[in-house]
């Protein structure tokens, strides 16, 4: 039991202390108010005793609040909160997922720099960096992420960093993160990992190697798809490149948000770990269903990357991915017939939700990507809620009947 002097109880020195104890007491400051829950700091501005030491902190000089866009104490508490989970050296809140992938890319990266990419990533980050990026003269390829070869064949003089999911949506491919590191630390190389689906309840991508880490805080990290928001996790030198970033391009979160993720974060934990023994119990489910063509589950020991998922996770997910036989009709027959299961984008919810990727999450990519990427017309994508797994089984079996 660590002894506590007085001033320790005020301020939470986060050293020493396992990952449940962090998610709890991790980040917060108290105020010389003395309060035992986070506070919500709702203002966009602070006031200052004089000119003197306004102009001290706008100019660096002095240490303090400035302006909510880049300095709240409710944020900064989440991101303190996330870089001692995660293992960082700092941590930056971002208004989504997405503004955390763009954050870092236009932060680290210029004009003629190249990005190697997973071909298993969320549709948008595919919109994003053939779309968008592209424009500002960013060129990406994209590799198999669970082919070491593929990922130094494709290397080029002007490649600067690489981009993964470990697991990817949907399929729950895996990357060997520790190997995948070394080949772009070789070159030089930045290694960003997106880290949503086994958040760093199940998975520490710094620990293996990867130098940054990427959320959508809206998944998992906050647990019941209340808010948006996402965060960047790692050194201290390349998170000071994104806080410049989002100072200036103002993509930042709100001070409540941050306030929910930090609620959602101090059950994160026990809630990863229910969320995994349903999907592994589902995944095994599914798989002995005669509708049932494929299913995609890290957990099941015949998935091609089980051994690397007990190697580097400590739990296979929430995510279960599957192929019904027949085409998308019979899968949109499957969805339709479910009834308790939302149908929705999102996942890492409280709530069970069922989607098809094909025309929803994906549905941007073009039909060559979608296909190179594995997602078939027939796939489903489950994120396995904290309902009864009766229950979440018994409305599925609607759907198998309705095939």
């Amino acid at each position: 039991m660590k002894k506590f002097e007085r001033e320790e109880r005020i301020q939470f020195d986060a050293t020493g202390y396992e990952f449940a104890t962090l998610a709890v007491r991790s980040g917060q400051q108290r105020t010389d108010e003395g309060e035992h829950g986070d506070p919500i700091f709702t203002t966009s501005s602070f006031v200052y005793s004089s000119a003197r030491e306004a102009a001290a902190k706008f100019a660096g000089d002095e240490e303090g609040n400035i302006y909510s866009r880049f300095t709240n104490p409710t944020v900064q508490a989440f991101e303190r909160r996330i870089a001692a989970l995660e293992g960082a050296e700092r941590a930056v809140a971002t208004a989504s997922g997405m503004a955390a992938i763009l954050s870092t890319v236009l932060s680290l990266l210029k004009a003629g720099d190249h990005v190697v990419c997973s071909r298993s990533v969320f549709g948008s980050i595919v919109s994003l960096f053939d779309k968008y990026l592209s424009r500002a003269g960013i060129e990406t390829s994209y590799v198999d992420p669970t082919d070491n070869d593929d990922w130094r064949g494709a290397i080029r003089p002007q490649t600067r960093l690489f981009f993964l999911e470990s697991p990817s949506n949907p399929l729950a491919q895996l990357a060997d993160i520790t190997a995948v590191a070394a080949i772009a630390h070789e070159q030089d190389i930045l290694l960003a990992v997106d880290n949503c689906f086994c958040t760093p309840a199940l998975q520490q991508p710094l620990a293996l190697g990867a130098d940054i880490v990427i959320h959508s805080a809206t998944k998992f990290l906050d647990g019941q798809g209340r808010c948006v928001g996402g965060a960047v996790a790692g050194p201290d030198h390349l998170m000071e490149e994104v806080f410049g970033f989002i100072r200036t391009g103002g993509a930042c979160m709100s001070p409540f948000n941050a306030w929910v993720f930090m609620k959602g974060l101090e059950t994160l934990k026990l809630r990863m770990e229910a969320h995994c023994a349903s999907a592994l119990a589902l995944a095994q489910w599914l798989d002995a269903q005669p509708g049932i063509d494929k299913v995609y589950y890290a957990g099941l020991p015949e998935h091609p990357q089980h051994a690397l998922a007990k190697r580097q996770q400590t739990g296979f997910g929430a995510v279960v991915s599957f192929e019904v036989k027949g085409a998308r009709e019979a899968a949109w027959r499957f969805i339709d017939a479910t009834r308790m299961l939302s149908i929705t984008g999102n996942l890492g919810d409280t709530k069970s939700t069922i989607t098809h990727p094909g025309t929803t999450t994906h549905g941007r990519m073009t039909a060559d990507d979608r296909a190179r990427a594995g997602i078939r017309d027939n796939l489903i994508r489950v994120s396995v809620g904290l309902e009864d797994l009766a229950d979440i089984r018994g409305d599925l079996q609607l759907g198998l009947a309705a095939l």
